[in-house]
């Protein structure tokens, strides 16, 4: 168990300080993942952003997922999601169209006129809070891995085994400290799990891209 998300951040840059990343780049899946991904940031002295993927949760069941859809529109459907498609196909747009003006909503926020940090020929730290279904994260490496990034290495605290393994097909390396057979939901693995509020995860991105930029014109 980890005591809050940035403690288990610290416990997750420990494996990963003394690589040889190429020009690191860590991007946090919001909300909770950009507490995560600031502290990943500054351990690996790497810049910060966020990859914008939305869950598409299950009709009458909005704790389960059918997959995700990223910032591009393009939708992941898990091994549910493709079996329902078909019944659910208009269900399933209308989330997606949804999620986008969600997605679009939290782009404006978060980022406003700044463009998404480039990917290509850069090594890519990818982070959230957890990973259960793996669908969110497996939307956002797919849209990643079509840029052209020198290489993708997830970093979660906790996953389930069988989220991990699809993970692991999109990525190039999985940093992941708990593996628990029977994770049904994230929070439990944390002593405390408070929401994360939109307002933190600007002034998180805000405060950080400030540092960074002291620290460039310093050195």
């Amino acid at each position: 168990m980890f005591r809050n998300r940035e403690e288990a951040a610290f416990r997750l840059a420990a494996k990963l300080h003394g690589r040889p990343f190429c020009d690191p780049l860590v991007l946090a899946i919001p909300r909770g993942g950009v507490i995560l991904g600031a502290v990943l940031a500054e351990a690996l002295d790497a810049d910060l952003d966020v990859v914008l993927a939305h869950k598409l949760p299950m009709l009458g069941n909005p704790e389960r997922a059918l997959g995700a859809v990223s910032e591009t529109g393009a939708v992941y459907l898990n091994k549910a999601g493709v079996a329902l498609q078909r019944r659910l196909h208009g269900y399933l747009d209308h989330e997606r169209q949804d999620q986008l003006r969600e997605i679009v909503r939290c782009r404006q926020l978060y980022r406003g006129d700044r463009p998404a940090a480039p990917v290509k020929a850069r090594s890519v730290i990818v982070t959230d809070d957890g990973v259960a279904t793996g669908s969110t994260m497996l939307a956002a490496l797919q849209i990643l891995r079509r840029q052209f990034p020198l290489e993708i290495i997830v970093a979660v605290p906790v996953a389930s085994p069988r989220g991990l393994e699809a993970v692991r097909e999109c990525s190039d390396e999985v940093v992941c400290l708990l593996q628990p057979e029977d994770l049904q939901a994230i929070s439990p693995y944390y002593q405390e799990f408070d929401q994360v509020e939109d307002e933190q995860v600007v002034d998180l991105l805000r405060t950080f891209a400030v540092a960074r930029r002291r620290s460039h014109e310093a050195s």
